[in-house]
């Protein structure tokens, strides 16, 4: 597939705009993902943007539509998490376990395997099957001392499936890994390590109360260590950008 140099970069500009705003602004980086779609519907990249856009949005059955038709024009298993994931989203918790036992998860990297098992791990929580739920999270990877870009999504998932089954000594010590792990703080591991302390955050900046500067004295005294990741699919930077390059790249032709 082809597009005219001037269309590509037409349709380049808005798949820009819809990374920049997805993880901020969602609604605004799905109309950008609307444009495109209108602009170059039989590109793979695009569709798979406009599916991005539309998860960011909860449009669960739109983003899985433009999920399937991404993947068959690039024949691709990259999308089969966050397919299933779509799947969760839509109440269908038992389509993402099925396919969670497809041959097509046996073809993911290690990072794509490590998401599939995740949206697992939330289908069985949607089930209400907690030691399901963290049984299936239980795994090598979660053992495995390295630290990888998911590995703090997975031991925090882990930590909040073991406080939701009322293990809470244990979920503190997983809380805490998670947060070892977490150098980009895509979780909110400090804050839930920090609920289970029972350490209270004051604001020190708000002039209502007359006791706000002892009140943050008080706090600095205390310990201060420290969907919600409940097994779905994170956004990860660089697919969208990776789809704006595919895009870019396109030769003058025709859009057929």
């Amino acid at each position: 597939m082809s597009l005219p140099k001037g269309l590509a970069e037409e349709v380049a500009r808005n798949l820009v705009m819809v990374a920049q705003l997805i993880d901020e602004e969602p609604d605004k980086a799905y109309e950008y993902s609307r444009i495109a779609l209108r602009l170059a519907s039989r590109v793979a990249a695009v569709r798979e943007a406009a599916g991005f856009a539309a998860y960011a949005t909860q449009k669960y059955s739109e983003a899985l539509a433009e999920f399937r038709a991404a993947r068959r024009m690039s024949g691709g298993v990259e999308l089969w998490p966050v397919m299933a994931d779509c799947e969760r989203g839509m109440g269908r918790p038992e389509r993402a376990l099925a396919m969670a036992g497809e041959p097509e998860v046996q073809k993911l990297d290690k990072a794509g395997q490590v998401e599939m098992r995740l949206v697992a791990a939330g289908a069985r929580r949607d089930m209400d099957q907690l030691d399901a739920a963290i049984v299936t999270l239980q795994s090598p990877e979660l053992a495995s001392g390295a630290v990888h870009p998911w590995t703090a999504r997975l031991r925090y998932a882990y930590a909040d499936a073991l406080l939701a089954a009322g293990r809470e000594s244990e979920a503190r010590d997983w809380f805490a890994k998670a947060l070892e792990a977490d150098k980009d703080g895509v979780t909110d591991a400090s804050d839930r390590l920090a609920e289970l302390d029972g350490v209270e955050f004051v604001d020190a900046f708000d002039d209502s109360d007359d006791e706000g500067v002892e009140g943050v004295e008080g706090a600095i005294d205390e310990d201060d260590d420290e969907d919600d990741v409940d097994g779905g699919v994170e956004l990860r930077d660089g697919d969208l950008d990776d789809e704006i390059d595919e895009v870019d790249e396109v030769e003058d032709g025709d859009d057929r």
